[in-house]
């Protein structure tokens, strides 16, 4: 048993530098696209389509005039685009912590027929391709005046619920049923027993369905492309697919700057929030 444990012991000790060096290049390959924009935003726009792959030269370098070309391009300001982004990530992502977390719950106790019907229907939710009822979807929205940034949040709790109801009734289930009946001899009901005794113990994956849907929302550009009216309104996604000239010509520099300014928040905001994620996912999977 001893020369056994040694065994092992010596094998982890091997295997410990292979899958670091592995997990190091591995880094390495995702993080080469995003060092690549940074390094393009600060190069002219004949470097960038020439010269993609090499570092600014002191003939190449335009510090950041690139970033206020992109922001000045047009007559769109950037700044109102951003404002957009943020309003409808925001409340997007309110709206679907709130209602699937409520519905979640009211699956997981309930078990009627009606609720599993319901959770059925949100899990095939998410095997539907958008690309299947993205057409009747722009038709519905300008119908039902869904087509603005004030409104289109009611969209991405539609689209979002799936996926967010699944992991809040896997962790729902794991919470002992007779803490809420404590609650309820205490004289708490439903509403109040919800958001001061369920809701506390779902923090890990109220954070986590949390930064998963905000990265959605915020980098999407295919649905407020369909749906938005695109002369009075435009997310930043957009924004950046507008930043042509005449004839078609795109300024690289400019495009790869706004790129990077679109993408620096959700960064900071994952690696500040990455660690929730896989608790909280951990969590609703092994509970569920």
């Amino acid at each position: 048993m001893k020369k056994q444990k040694k065994g092992n012991d010596g094998q982890q000790t091997v295997n410990r530098p292979v899958l670091t060096g592995f997990f190091a290049v591995l880094s390495v390959v995702y993080l080469l696209p995003i060092v690549m924009v940074l390094m393009n935003s600060f190069k002219t726009n004949e470097s960038v389509s020439l010269e993609t792959f090499a570092l600014p030269t002191s003939e190449t370098f335009v510090g950041f005039a690139n970033y206020v070309k992109g922001m000045t391009f047009g007559n769109y300001p950037f700044l109102k685009s951003a404002g957009y982004s943020l309003y409808i990530t925001v409340i997007s992502a309110a709206l679907i912590l709130v209602c699937c977390s409520m519905s979640a719950w009211y699956v997981a106790r309930v078990g009627s027929f009606f609720s599993k019907v319901v959770y059925y229907l949100c899990v095939f939710s998410m095997v539907v391709p958008f690309q299947m009822v993205m057409f009747t979807l722009a038709l519905t929205a300008d119908k039902t005046g869904l087509n603005t940034p004030w409104t289109i949040p009611i969209i991405y709790l539609g689209f979002g619920s799936g996926l967010a109801v699944f992991m809040f009734t896997g962790f729902v289930r794991g919470i002992p049923l007779e803490i809420e009946e404590a609650a309820a001899i205490d004289g708490c009901g439903p509403i109040r027993t919800f958001f001061m005794v369920v809701v506390p113990m779902l923090k890990p994956t109220l954070i986590s369905v949390g930064v998963l849907e905000i990265m959605w929302v915020w980098n999407d550009y295919l649905l407020p492309y369909l749906v938005l009216d695109r002369t009075k309104y435009m997310t930043i996604p957009i924004h950046i697919q507008y930043l042509k000239g005449s004839y078609g010509h795109v300024d690289m520099g400019a495009t790869m700057a706004l790129i990077m300014v679109s993408i620096i928040p959700i960064i900071i905001f994952y690696l500040t929030c990455q660690k929730h994620i896989i608790k909280g996912v951990a969590a609703g999977a092994v509970k569920g």
